[in-house]
């Protein structure tokens, strides 16, 4: 069975790299950050300190349709808290699915504004117990290694608990709606280089949503997540 650790290793140390200062994508002029989500850049904010219900809803509109997910806060609380709070104040809201693999996962996270991603780098909440398996259609934080979670999610494809669950990748959520919708976002890229050909991560720190606009106009994106009842 194919392995997830080892490419979220990758993404983890391509990441790092580009924190360093890599020059491979300096020549695109990256996004500023709209007026209104300034606390985007202060993940310390009382913005993100705000405790989760026990169980909630969240709507992604993206652009192949509305998928929407059922939260558990019971499954990981420190997970749920983090993810509530970044879909209460916009953090998802035209943020790309930057890796697709059919049969796999399908992962977001990274947001369309470099100065966001630099942001949150280094703002990682600790793991936590594996409550239910990386079953089919569960969301779930990526990480690469111990204590690694920041704001990079993935929808499984397919049953990962197997490969996932001893690894400690503890799912925060399910979806309950769209399931159709997600398999439909668009997969031909693959993985990241040069196992696919795929967004560079290292791109996507640096140029954002402008690296992919310009190199990847297939792409699909949410454009926005909202807590619903």
């Amino acid at each position: 069975m194919r392995k997830l650790a080892p490419t979220f290793v990758v993404l983890s140390l391509v990441l790092a790299a580009c924190a360093e200062g890599d020059g491979t994508c300096a020549s695109i002029r990256p996004p500023s950050l709209d007026a209104d989500k300034q606390v985007l850049l202060d993940p310390a904010a009382p913005a993100f300190q705000e405790t989760a219900p026990d169980s909630f809803q969240v709507r992604f509109q993206t652009t192949k349709g509305d998928i929407v997910t059922q939260v558990t806060r019971a499954w990981s609380p420190l997970g749920v808290d983090r993810f509530y709070n970044l879909v209460r104040n916009g953090f998802f809201d035209d943020v790309a699915f930057f890796r697709v693999i059919p049969g796999f996962v399908a992962q977001f996270g990274m947001h369309g504004v470099p100065a966001v991603n630099e942001a949150w780098f280094n703002h990682a909440i600790q793991d936590e117990p594996v409550m239910v398996p990386n079953e089919r259609f569960t969301l779930t934080y990526a990480k690469a290694g111990p204590n690694t979670r920041t704001t990079q999610l993935f929808f499984n494809y397919r049953d990962n608990s197997e490969s996932l669950d001893g690894q400690g990748f503890a799912p925060i959520g399910r979806v309950v709606e769209g399931t159709d919708v997600l398999l439909r976002l668009y997969g031909e890229y693959g993985d990241f280089p040069p196992a696919g050909s795929g967004p560079d991560a290292r791109c996507i720190m640096q140029g954002g949503n402008r690296y992919l606009e310009q190199s990847f106009d297939q792409i699909d994106y949410i454009r926005s997540a909202t807590v619903v009842s």
